[in-house]
C-alpha cells in the first residue's frame, strides 16, 4: 500500500500511530474512495474545442482555391477576425506576405507535409508554419499550424549581431597588424592581398610581411596561425613583431624559423603555426628559405619552367623538438615567385596537393605585374568573398633589366688574397668603379673611403678568402665585404690613445647605414650603403 500518501491526511501523531497499528492492513479512508472513472478514448474528444484552447495559431482550408474552413481564437487574436469561406488569397494576407500561397498548392498536389520555419510578419512577431494536408468534408484540405518562435528568433538574432561584432573586430584586429604599405626593395616588386573568409566563416591568422635587410637583401615571410578569431589574430601580431626583430639579427632562416618555434610555444603551449621564411640577395639569383610545415613556394622563370621549393619542410612552429634547415630554390631576373596560405588551394573534400597543382596551372598563366598576377590567382583558385576560409598571397618578381635600366642596375667584385697590396687594390679598384659609374666626386671619395675603411678591418680581424663588392641599383650604392672569419664586428667608441678600432665608426658616420652577417659555410659579410641622389 502506499503509506505515504494515506498518512499524508493525517496529523502528525495520528500518522504515526495508524504507521505501528495498521501496517497491512487497508486504510478506511482509501476503503471508502469511490471507484476511479475511466478517461475518455481520444476519439471522442471535441476537437473544436481543443484547437479553440491550443495557444498556437490553426487555419483549416479545404479545396483548391484554399477556403478558409475554421480558424482558431489564437489566429484571430493574432491577425483578426478571417471570414469563413473565403480563400486565403484574399483573407490571410500575411500568408501571401510570407510567400506560403504556392507553399500550399505543393502541399494539396503531393499530399506531404511542409514546414516554414521562423518568418517574421508584419506585426514584428516571428512563426514557424506547418502545413499538413487533411480530409474535410468538403474535401482535400490544408491544416496550417503556426508557432510563435519570436523570442527564439530574437535570441538567434542577437547571437548573430554578437557573431558579426565579434568577427569584426577580429577582420579589423587582422588587418591592423598586417603590413598597411609593402616595404619596396630596390631589386623586387612585390604585391600581396588579404581576404577574409566570408560571414560564416571566423576570422583566421593568415599573416605576410617583407623586411628590408640592408645590403640589397630582402626578406620575405607568410604564416598561418591556427585557430579562429581575435585569440589567432593576436598571436599573428606578436609573430610578425617577432619576425621583423629577429630579422634586424640577420640571420639564417632556420635560425630565424628555431627561435620563432620557442617563441609560440612560449605564447601558448596549445598553440602552433606555419611559416615560410625566405631571403633574397640579387647577386645570388636564389631565394634562400626555411619553412616550418607551410606550403612551398612556387617560382616561375623566365622561360616559364615551373619549380617548386618541397625540400626541406620542419613541423609546424610551436612543437619544439626540431632543428630546422635552411633550402633555395633558383629565382632568376625575369622570374615570378608565390608564397600563400592553404586557404588558397585546400578544398574540403580534395586533397591539398591537387589544389598547389591547380595553382602551379594558373601560375603558368599569370602574367602581367604582381598585383595583377594576384588577383588572377585568386579568381583561378575560385576565392570569392563568401569563401570558407582566409587567404593571403605574396606575389614577387626580379624584373629582367635592359637598356638604361641595365645601366642603373649593375655590380662589380674583386677577389682579394690578403697581405700589403690588397688594399691598395681595393682602393683602385673602387676608384675605377665608382668612376665608370659617373658618381658625383663626392659620393665617389666617400666610397673609397668606406670600401678601404672595410677591408682594412677585413685584413686586420678576418681570414682568407676575402672578397669585395660594389653593387648600384636606382637608389643606392652597397659596398661589402667578406672573409672567412665568423666573428661579427661592432660600433664602439674608440680612445684617443687607440691605435685601431676607428674603422667601423668611420663607415657608419659616413655611409646611410651599415651592418654584418654571417654566410652559409661560415665566415661573414660586412656591408654599407650609400643613399643616391635623385
Amino acid at each position: 500500500m502506499n503509506f505515504t500518501r494515506w498518512s499524508a491526511r493525517l496529523p502528525g501523531t495520528q500518522r504515526r500511530a495508524a504507521a505501528r497499528t495498521d501496517r497491512g492492513s487497508v486504510p478506511a479512508a482509501r476503503a471508502e474512495c469511490p471507484a476511479q472513472q475511466t478517461a475518455p478514448a481520444v476519439a471522442d474528444l471535441p476537437a473544436r474545442e481543443i484547437l479553440d484552447r491550443v495557444p498556437a495559431l490553426v487555419v483549416l482550408l479545404h479545396g483548391p482555391d484554399h477556403r478558409i474552413a475554421y480558424v482558431n481564437d489564437a489566429y484571430t487574436e493574432a491577425f483578426g477576425d478571417r471570414p469563413t469561406g473565403a480563400t486565403a488569397e484574399e483573407a490571410l494576407p500575411e500568408l501571401c506576405e510570407l510567400g506560403l500561397l504556392p507553399l500550399l498548392d505543393q502541399v494539396l498536389r503531393s499530399t506531404k507535409s511542409r514546414t516554414v520555419k521562423s518568418r517574421k510578419v508584419a506585426a514584428g512577431r516571428s512563426y514557424t508554419f506547418h502545413c499538413t494536408p487533411v480530409d474535410t468534408p468538403e474535401g482535400s484540405g490544408i491544416l496550417v499550424f503556426a508557432t510563435d518562435v519570436t523570442d527564439h528568433a530574437e535570441a538567434a538574432e542577437r547571437l548573430r549581431a554578437s557573431e558579426r561584432r565579434h568577427r569584426e573586430a577580429a577582420v579589423t584586429l587582422q588587418r591592423s597588424l598586417l603590413p598597411e604599405q609593402l616595404e619596396e626593395p630596390d631589386d623586387l616588386r612585390i604585391a600581396a592581398t588579404y581576404q577574409p573568409g566570408g560571414t560564416d566563416a571566423a576570422v583566421g591568422g593568415d599573416w605576410y610581411d617583407v623586411i628590408t635587410l640592408g645590403g640589397g637583401r630582402t626578406a620575405l615571410v607568410i604564416g598561418d596561425v591556427m585557430g579562429r578569431g581575435v585569440r589567432a589574430a593576436a598571436v599573428m601580431g606578436q609573430l610578425r613583431t617577432a619576425v621583423r626583430a629577429y630579422a634586424r639579427l640577420d640571420l639564417p632562416p632556420h635560425e630565424v624559423l628555431q627561435l620563432l618555434d620557442g617563441l609560440v610555444a612560449e605564447i601558448d603551449a596549445s598553440q602552433i603555426a606555419t611559416c615560410v621564411y625566405a631571403i633574397h640577395d640579387p647577386s645570388e639569383s636564389r631565394l634562400t628559405y626555411a619553412s616550418a610545415g607551410h606550403l612551398p613556394i612556387l617560382v616561375r622563370d623566365e622561360n616559364d619552367g615551373l619549380h617548386r621549393a618541397a625540400e626541406p619542410t620542419g613541423p609546424p612552429l610551436g612543437t619544439g623538438g626540431w632543428q630546422h634547415a635552411s633550402g633555395s630554390v633558383p629565382f632568376t631576373p625575369g622570374s615570378t615567385a608565390v608564397l600563400y596560405t592553404d586557404g588558397l588551394v585546400e578544398r574540403r573534400g580534395e586533397d591539398i596537393d591537387h589544389g598547389v597543382d591547380a595553382l602551379e596551372r594558373a601560375l603558368a598563366s599569370a602574367s602581367g605585374p604582381p598585383k595583377v598576377v594576384c588577383d588572377r590567382l585568386i579568381r583561378a583558385l575560385g576565392v570569392t568573398a563568401d569563401h570558407d576560409d582566409d587567404v593571403a598571397v605574396l606575389v614577387l618578381q626580379q624584373p629582367k633589366r635592359t637598356g638604361q635600366s641595365a645601366d642603373l642596375f649593375r655590380g662589380a667584385a674583386l677577389e682579394l688574397l690578403g697581405g700589403v697590396e690588397a688594399a691598395p687594390r681595393a682602393r683602385a679598384f673602387a676608384s675605377g668603379v665608382l668612376t665608370s659609374w659617373r658618381f658625383p666626386v663626392e659620393l665617389h671619395d666617400l666610397g673609397v673611403l668606406a670600401a678601404s675603411e672595410l677591408v682594412a678591418n677585413s685584413l686586420q680581424h678576418g681570414t682568407p678568402p676575402m672578397r669585395l663588392r660594389l653593387r648600384r641599383t636606382d637608389r643606392r650604392l652597397t659596398i661589402e665585404v667578406t672573409d672567412g672569419d665568423d666573428h661579427l664586428p661592432r660600433r664602439r667608441r674608440a680612445e684617443p690613445a687607440d691605435e685601431a678600432g676607428r674603422g667601423i665608426e668611420i663607415v657608419a658616420t659616413i655611409a646611410s647605414s651599415w651592418g654584418s652577417r654571417r654566410t652559409p659555410g661560415g665566415g661573414k659579410a660586412v656591408w654599407c650603403e650609400f643613399t643616391l641622389p635623385s
